[in-house]
């Protein structure tokens, strides 16, 4: 298969999809998965910058397996994949990795989380901790909750343990005595 050109500033995003195709389907192959894969036009709402312009979308019969443990598998090939393929860094999100749309129905789940932990927060005047996350996962979190101006949040912890605390920007006022 040889390897692709170099990264270059400026390259547009489908000039790698030949490559990229071909190795995954290298991998695929070598892996004995039975999936089919597919690369469309995201259709995100224009105004939401932060939202892929490709999907890299995976079906078949071996879906589940890229989809076990909150997909790592399928986050695993795509790191993998885009790295192997020289990706431009300015281009790493502008494509991602999906199955059986997982990263639009966890996307969502995030965000609902972040609602109802923010509302925790915020009634008991306590920070509130969420499990630990990717990368990807806690800067859905972040978004959904920057424009709330009484909840501040942050990533704690380290490695594999790295996780949001939402925290009430204002603890509560104390009763008067």
């Amino acid at each position: 298969m040889g390897l692709p050109p170099p990264a270059t500033p400026g390259r547009p995003l489908e000039s790698y999809f030949e490559h990229l195709e071909g190795l995954l389907r290298e991998v695929l192959r070598a892996g004995s998965l039975d999936l089919r894969l597919a690369i469309r036009k995201a259709d995100a709402p224009p105004e939401d910058f932060e939202a892929p312009e490709f999907i890299v979308d995976f079906s078949g019969p071996d879906s589940g397996l890229l989809l076990e443990k909150h997909a790592a598998l399928l986050d695993a090939l795509e790191h993998v994949i885009l790295k192997a393929v020289r990706l431009d860094e300015e281009l790493l999100g502008k494509i991602t990795f999906d199955c059986e749309d997982w990263r639009r129905m966890r996307a969502e789940e995030l965000r609902l989380t972040a609602q109802m932990a923010a509302e925790r927060a915020l009634e008991s005047g306590d920070p509130y901790e969420l499990n630990p996350m990717t990368p990807r996962e806690r800067r859905i979190v972040h978004l959904a909750l920057r424009d709330m101006p009484n909840i501040r949040t942050a990533s704690e912890g380290r490695g594999p343990e790295r996780r949001v605390v939402i925290h009430p920007a204002h603890p509560p006022a104390q009763p008067r005595k």
